[in-house]
């Protein structure tokens, strides 16, 4: 079981930049963009379609990280969850213009916080799979899994 007050410290040893709003309000979330920076940026969703992309945000709960001012998004991910036992943190990415700030992290932390907090019962597992990020995660609790012999993948690569 997750520790839901571990992942709420983390939020607040690390807050958002000043001038960022992490919500998961999907009438701000800009769809078309999000799937410009996935699509042709982003390792894991190159070439990725609208369609596709439009039937992965309707399954998901979405969250982007927004400067105040303008409103402008600088970030998104994905939740797919069942807001009971698991969660898989996916198609996190920071726009390029906004990176190298602590904006990732943070925003992460904020989104996961969020997850606990929307499960009623407690949460046992948030998954994901990065190549290249593993020291952002690592900042939020995130260890590489303890018993990969007991897991499996159907279409894993």
């Amino acid at each position: 079981m997750i520790d839901t007050q571990e992942l709420l410290d983390a939020a607040v040893r690390h807050p958002l930049p000043a001038g960022y709003v992490c919500s998961a309000d999907p009438g701000r979330f800009d769809a078309d963009l999000v799937h410009r920076w996935l699509s042709t940026d982003a390792y894991w969703a190159m070439g990725r379609s609208r369609e596709a992309q439009a039937q992965m945000l309707a399954g998901s709960l979405v969250y982007g990280v927004y400067e105040e001012g303008s409103g402008a998004q600088a970030g998104c991910a994905r939740v797919v969850t069942d807001l009971a036992a698991f969660a898989y943190l996916c198609d996190v990415y920071i726009a390029p213009d906004a990176r190298g700030r602590g904006l990732g992290t943070s925003f992460v932390a904020a989104v996961l916080a969020d997850v606990v907090q929307r499960a009623p019962h407690g949460m046992h597992h948030v998954l994901l799979a990065t190549h290249n990020a593993h020291g952002v995660y690592a900042k939020l609790g995130f260890t590489p899994l303890p018993r990969p012999e007991q897991w499996m993948v159907l279409g894993g690569s």
